[in-house]
């Protein structure tokens, strides 16, 4: 059984009480009892040919539904008596190499009208009742979007160009770190699935097309071109010219062929360059294996990060919540982390959360992210308030630094002595408060 799992880079757990396997890969868990023929895969009961079994102390498992439960191709050769497996990386890595020993074929170049025309039907505005964003049309009932624009929603719809608006079932597929996801409507789109280009051929210099909504203004176009094409943690993003703005999340951008090569994602906001990026076509590749395989899930909303209640939560647990869920602001100018959280009750009955941010974020950012870390501070007041709905929130977020000289113009209060020459500054620079209202003032 292990060696079976490590082989397909699969993590296994042996539950010796109920005699039970778990094996977990990426999203896929696949769970088998001895002696059931019966297993279930990311919940769903299948039926199996042969029950796990012990023999000797050993456990066996059924190898091809095993593997190919993980995405694994397993044949029988029956001259050898053999089981050949290729893991699912395998198989990603032969596709890989066939693409770029086979160069692609040069396809005609469209107008940027003419890739409108092809396909604007096939671009849609996503609402959840949490954000705003935009997808693309893959198959009559998948659409395909950010992980982010459906991050944290529990309902949605799409609505096309001809105002057309199709609820939306849940989620089937996703890749968090690529921010991708595949979302399932409830009933058949009238629009075509747009047509994949290769990753191998995308190069600097190339014209793009970006078609989303920004602000809800649907189905917006802009042209630019690929400034650049750039690897990180695993994830190629398309560094493009071609302005966008919140809520072309999920949106499509297209080469000259009209063929989609990438999903828009983000983007410097206030600066002189058009600095935007999407998300390279080529991590959509393993989430279209995960559904035509069968692994892709049932479709659902994305699980919730957060605790369904924290009441009877400790001053500690909602600490460590925090930490967990909001130590990290993403912005138009990168990342600002917020650190050393505490929690405690005043003799008010008040919760109240402080923090600092980080000083060198807010000295050379603040002016260009106010408006991403005010919403970010709404956002965290009202979540903790909605988890606990009968007591008063606050939240202070401080600049916190030390200097060598003793900064002027701050209130006293502010500055501290430390001794040996070095200064404390610190003073709020987000203070908000909610109870049956909300209030937020800033030191931006």
């Amino acid at each position: 059984m292990r060696s079976v799992f490590a082989a397909l880079h699969a993590d296994v757990v042996w539950e010796p009480e109920t005699k039970t396997v778990i094996g977990r890969k990426g999203y896929t868990v696949v769970t088998l009892k001895v002696g059931s023929k019966q297993a279930i895969v990311n919940g769903k009961k299948m039926a199996l040919d042969a029950p796990a079994e012990v023999r000797g102390g050993v456990t066996l498992v059924p190898l091809r539904f095993v593997g190919e439960a993980l995405g694994a191709d397993v044949k029988w050769d029956a001259k050898t008596k053999t089981v050949r497996i290729k893991s699912a990386e395998a198989l990603a890595a032969e596709r890989k190499q066939k693409l770029k020993q086979e160069p692609a074929k040069p396809s005609a170049k469209l107008t940027p009208a003419e890739i409108v025309e092809r396909n604007d039907e096939s671009v849609v505005m996503i609402a959840t009742n949490r954000a705003q964003g935009s997808g693309v049309v893959i198959s009559p009932d998948l659409i395909l979007t950010n992980y982010h624009v459906m991050d944290g929603a529990t309902s949605g719809h799409a609505v096309m160009i001809n105002d057309r608006i199709y609820e939306i079932a849940g989620v089937i597929a996703y890749d968090e770190n690529a921010d991708l996801a595949i979302i399932q409507t409830k009933e058949p789109l009238p629009a075509q699935g747009v047509k994949f280009g290769s990753p191998n051929s995308i190069a600097k210099g190339d014209t793009v097309v970006a078609i989303g909504s920004p602000h809800g203004l649907r189905n917006t176009v802009s042209e630019g071109l690929i400034s650049n094409i750039i690897r990180e943690n695993g994830v190629t993003y398309l560094q493009t010219s071609a302005p966008i703005d919140s809520g072309s999340s999920g949106g499509g951008l297209f080469n000259e062929s009209g063929e989609l090569i990438g999903i828009t994602t983000s983007g410097y906001q206030k600066v002189n360059a058009d600095l935007n990026f999407a998300v390279s076509i080529e991590h959509v590749h393993r989430l279209l294996l995960q559904i035509a395989s069968g692994e892709a899930n049932t479709a659902a909303f994305l699980p919730s990060k957060l605790p369904s209640t924290l009441k009877g939560a400790s001053e500690s647990e909602i600490v460590k919540l925090l930490e967990k869920e909001f130590a990290y602001v993403q912005t138009s100018q990168g990342t600002a982390e917020i650190k050393d959280w505490q929690a405690k009750r005043d003799a008010e009955g008040w919760l109240v959360l402080t923090a600092n941010i980080d000083p060198l974020f807010y000295t050379y950012y603040i002016e260009s992210s106010r408006e991403e870390l005010r919403n970010w501070a709404i956002n965290l007041g009202l979540t903790v308030s909605g988890l606990l709905p009968d007591e008063a929130v606050e939240l202070i977020v401080y600049y916190d630094r030390t200097f060598d000289f003793k900064p002027r113009g701050l209130n006293a209060d502010e500055v501290t002595d430390l001794g040996n020459g070095k200064w404390k500054v610190r003073y709020p620079v987000i203070h908000l408060q909610v109870k049956e209202q909300l209030h937020i003032e800033t030191r931006f």
